[in-house]
């Protein structure tokens, strides 16, 4: 998955998950989303991107965006379009969020075009007020790498301040020759929240936004550790991610940034 889009999606999820504890009088609410990145890369010059999107939550239950992306890495350039939506329902304890994503676009590397295509179907189910339950399948078309990934994740929250999620994705069709297993750790604190975690495995380069072509397909060994902050303002969250990632002997260092800026809401108090 691509670095930012990640992030988006991590903010979908997030949103998802928060509107399970929205309160149920909640009216709608617009949010700008912005994204920017610089990396470097062992075997080739760096790169970056930057991204913005628009979410709407219709209701505490129910939201969509959409958002445009650029990306580069070493020769290779790309953009695409993106949207998204997620619905909850049930009965407090017992939430089932389902949500979907479609990413289209295309690149190039040097003088060779290539198609970028990834749709994703989920669900996430909370037991109780601690335990979620997520199960996704993402498909990924992005040049010559192709296949389904499938994710099964573990989310428990500890206490008000302490949140762990554990995930394993395996892919089960086409070149993608990917399986891994993930954590991530939040704290939830003041004035700052903190996360961090890592993954571990067997991974695409297509998959994890490294220049098609510098790894086969089948023999990435990947490593990943990452480190961030969020602080949230008044109407606003910022967001700042440093990852390391290891492919193979293929180093790459980045540095994100995420804003989200609520532009306000209608049908509840402030």
């Amino acid at each position: 998955m691509r670095a930012l889009s990640v992030r988006l999606c991590i903010s979908l999820a997030a949103l998802v998950c928060s509107g399970v504890a929205y309160a149920d009088n909640a009216g709608s609410d617009d949010r700008l989303l912005f994204s920017a990145s610089g990396a470097t890369l062992s075997v080739a010059s760096g790169g970056g991107g930057g991204s913005a999107g628009w979410l709407h939550n219709f209701s505490a239950d129910n939201l969509a965006g959409a958002a445009v992306e650029y990306d580069t890495i070493a020769n290779a350039h790309w953009t695409f379009g993106s949207l998204n939506a997620a619905t909850t329902s049930g009965p407090a304890g017992a939430r089932l969020s389902l949500y979907g994503e479609i990413h289209e676009g295309e690149g190039d590397i040097g003088l060779r075009r290539f198609d970028y295509s990834v749709e994703a179907v989920g669900l996430i189910r909370t037991f109780g007020p601690h335990l979620s339950l997520q199960l996704e399948d993402r498909e990924i078309d992005i040049d010559t790498s192709r296949g389904n990934l499938p994710k099964l994740g573990v989310t428990y929250l500890w206490g008000p301040r302490l949140q762990t999620a554990v995930a394993f994705q395996h892919s089960v069709s086409g070149n993608l020759g990917t399986n891994l297993g993930s954590i991530r750790v939040d704290v939830y604190g003041k004035p700052l929240n903190w996360l961090a975690g890592g993954a571990y495995g067997q991974g695409a380069p297509a998959v994890f936004n490294l220049q098609t072509g510098l790894v086969e397909p089948n023999s990435g060994r990947l490593k990943e550790v990452f480190l961030g902050a969020a602080k949230s303002f008044a109407r606003s969250d910022l967001t700042v991610v440093a990852d390391y990632l290891d492919l193979s002997g293929t180093r790459r260092v980045t540095l994100t940034v995420n804003y989200i800026f609520d532009l306000g809401a209608t049908g509840r108090p402030k």
